[in-house]
C-alpha cells in the first residue's frame, strides 16, 4: 500500500482551528495544508518539524494540499491522516499479514451495529469454522519513551466503541480492537491512563471479556529514517494492557 504520489516536504509553522495547518515547502512557498485529524495531535506537531504532504489536483476541492507524515523526532516519522488506518487495516488483513484474522472470505465496512449506534470498522465473515469478526480500528500516534500510548484526549466515543465490541462477544461473534501503529517509534502499545483513566479501564474489562486486543506497525520510513512512501503494516506490536505508566518509561 503506497501513497497515490510522491510526497512534499516542508517545515510545520502551525497548526488550528484543528483542519489546517500552514507550511512552508522546501522552496519557500507557504502553503495552508487540510488537517485530517479531528484529535489532540499529542506529540506528533513540534514547532518547525518536517512535514510531509499529498497533493490534489481535484478542482472541487478548497484546499490541494494534506498533511500526511510528520518527522517527531530525528528519524521517527508519524502518520496523522486518520483517514489512512482503516485501509491499511483492509489491506493487511486481505493480505494475509494478520494472522490473527486470515480465513475470512469477505470484508466490509462502516456496517451499522450496536444499540449505541455505531459503525463498525471493519466487519469479516465467511470463515469456514470462525463467527464473524468485528474490528474498530484505532490510530497510534502518541510515542513516550519508545511506548506507544492510546488515546491521546478523553474520547467518549472510543469507550462506546468498547462497550460495542464487548456486546458482539457476549452475543458470539468476535470483536477485536485494532492498533495500528503509525509512528516508526513505537516499540509496544499501551492504554493512556495518564489521559484517559475510563478508558484504560473499560479497554482492561473488555480484554477480559474477551475482545481480542492487536496492534500492527505500518511501514512509513525507509532505513535513512526519511518517508519510504508506504503505508504497509509489516509487524505485530506487543501491547500491553498490566503496565504501569510512568513518565520515563519505567515499569
Amino acid at each position: 500500500m503506497k501513497f497515490p504520489e510522491p510526497l512534499l516536504e516542508g517545515r510545520l509553522t502551525r497548526r488550528y482551528k484543528r483542519f489546517l495547518a500552514d507550511v512552508r515547502l522546501m522552496d519557500q512557498e507557504e502553503v495552508t495544508a487540510h488537517c485530517p485529524n479531528t484529535g489532540s495531535m499529542l506529540g506528533c506537531q513540534p514547532e518547525n518539524a518536517r512535514v510531509w504532504l499529498s497533493r490534489s489536483d481535484n478542482p472541487k476541492r478548497k484546499l490541494k494540499y494534506t498533511w500526511e507524515l510528520v518527522e517527531t523526532a530525528p528519524g521517527q516519522l508519524a502518520c496523522v491522516n486518520t483517514a489512512r488506518p482503516n485501509a491499511q487495516a483492509r489491506a493487511a488483513i486481505e493480505a494475509g499479514v494478520v494472522s490473527e484474522l486470515t480465513g475470512y472470505s469477505q470484508c466490509r465496512g462502516e456496517v451499522r451495529y450496536g444499540e449505541e449506534k455505531s459503525r463498525i470498522d471493519l466487519l469479516l465473515s465467511g470463515h469456514e469454522s470462525r463467527p464473524n469478526a468485528w474490528v474498530e480500528v484505532k490510530n497510534v500516534t502518541l510515542s513516550e519513551n519508545g511506548q506507544g500510548f492510546f488515546p491521546d484526549a478523553v474520547t467518549q466515543r472510543g469507550q462506546k466503541h468498547l462497550r460495542e465490541l464487548m456486546a458482539q462477544v457476549a452475543r458470539g461473534d468476535r470483536a477485536v480492537l485494532f492498533f495500528v501503529v503509525n509512528h516508526t517509534g513505537i516499540r509496544e502499545v499501551r492504554p493512556a491512563d495518564h489521559i484517559d483513566a475510563r478508558y484504560g479501564q473499560l479497554l482492561r474489562e473488555a480484554s477480559a471479556a474477551g475482545v481480542e486486543v492487536l496492534a500492527y506497525r505500518a511501514a512509513l520510513a525507509a532505513e535513512d529514517g526519511n518517508p519510504s512512501g508506504r503505508l504497509d503494516l509489516f509487524e505485530a506490536v506487543p501491547v500491553c494492557l498490566e503496565c504501569a505508566w510512568s513518565p520515563d518509561g519505567k515499569e
